[in-house]
C-alpha cells in the first residue's frame, strides 16, 4: 500500500516491500504508477496494519546514542557505535500486541528511528555515499527486556529478541520526503503518560555515520533494518518508574512518520 497526497490508501499491486523491491527500482515504479493514476484506493476498514518492510535480513541496532539516554543509564557516551543485532522475526506490525515474556520483570520501551536500507552497502567511503544507501525511514519501538540484557550474562541480543520485541511502521517514508533525518521529533507515552521526548539532533553518532561505520563490519543489504538509538526516559533509567505489563498501552510517534499503538500482552 501507498499513501497519497489526499491521505487515501493505494493499492501498490505489488507482492511485498522488501529487499528485492527496494533492489529493483520498486520505489520509483510505485511513484510512477501513482503519477499516472494507475493505483486503485483501497478501503481501510478491517485492514491489519503490518510492518511497512517484509522479511528484513537482519535488524541492526545503535545502542547508547543519546546523550541524555547513556546518562540514565550510567555509561559514559561511547567513542564508537555501540552494535548489537535483534532476530529478524521480533518485528511486528504498529498496531500489534507487544507480549511480555515469560518470567520476565523488566520489559521495558524504546522509540526510535529506524533506518531502512535500499541498495548494497559494503565498506562506504563517505558520509554521503551512506545517506544514498538509506531507502527511508520508519518508526521503531525497540522493546527490550532488562535482566535479560543486563544480568543474564551480559548478552544484549537476549533481552532484546523475545517475539513481537521491534513493532515496526506505520510507514516507511522515503529519504527525500523526510529530508534532514537529523531534525525530528520523537515522543513515546504509557497508558497516556508522555515518558520520552526527545529530538534526533541529540545522537551521538547520526544516520550517515551509523550507516558508513556498519559498513565497516558488516554487508548491508536492501531491506534490512537499522534501529538508531533512543533518548532518555525509558524506565530503566527512572528510579521507581514501572516496566511494561498486560495490559498497558504504548503509544510512540517520530514526527512525520506516523504513529504506533500497542496493547502489551503476556506471553
Amino acid at each position: 500500500m501507498v499513501l497519497d497526497e489526499a491521505g487515501n490508501l493505494r493499492d501498490i499491486g505489488e507482492p511485498d516491500i522488501d529487499g528485492a523491491f527496494l533492489a529493483s527500482g520498486g520505489v520509483a515504479r510505485v511513484r510512477a504508477a501513482l503519477d499516472r493514476g494507475d493505483l486503485p484506493i483501497v478501503a481501510e476498514e478491517g485492514l491489519r496494519v503490518g510492518a511497512p518492510v517484509a522479511r528484513p535480513g537482519k535488524i541492526v541496532c545503535i545502542g547508547l546514542n543519546y546523550r541524555d539516554h547513556a546518562a540514565e543509564s550510567g555509561a559514559e557516551p561511547p567513542a564508537e557505535p555501540v552494535v548489537f543485532m535483534k532476530a529478524a522475526d521480533t518485528m511486528v506490525g504498529p498496531y500489534d500486541e507487544v507480549l511480555v515474556p515469560r518470567n520476565s520483570v523488566k520489559t521495558d520501551y524504546e522509540v526510535e528511528l529506524a533506518i531502512v536500507i535500499g541498495r548494497r552497502a559494503r565498506y562506504l567511503e563517505s558520509r554521503e555515499e551512506a545517506l544514498e544507501a538509506v531507502a527511508g525511514y520508519a518508526v521503531a519501538n525497540d522493546v527490550s527486556e532488562r535482566e535479560f540484557q543486563l544480568e543474564r550474562g551480559g548478552q544484549w541480543d537476549k533481552g532484546k529478541s523475545c517475539e513481537t520485541f521491534n513493532p515496526l511502521g506505520p510507514w516507511l517514508v522515503t529519504a527525500d520526503e523526510v529530508g534532514d533525518p537529523q531534525d525530528l521529533a520523537l515522543r513515546l507515552w504509557v497508558n497516556g503518560e508522555l515518558r520520552q521526548d526527545g529530538d534526533t539532533k541529540n545522537m551521538i553518532f547520526d544516520v550517515a555515520e551509523i550507516v558508513r561505520y556498519l559498513s565497516q563490519f558488516m554487508v548491508l543489504e536492501p531491506g534490512d533494518v537499522i534501529n538508531t538509538g533512543t533518548p532518555a526516559g525509558v524506565a530503566m533509567g527512572m528510579p521507581g518508574q514501572p516496566y511494561l505489563r498486560a495490559g498497558d498501552v504504548v503509544e510512540l510517534e517520530i514526527e512525520g512518520l506516523g504513529r504506533q499503538r500497542q496493547t502489551v500482552g503476556q506471553a
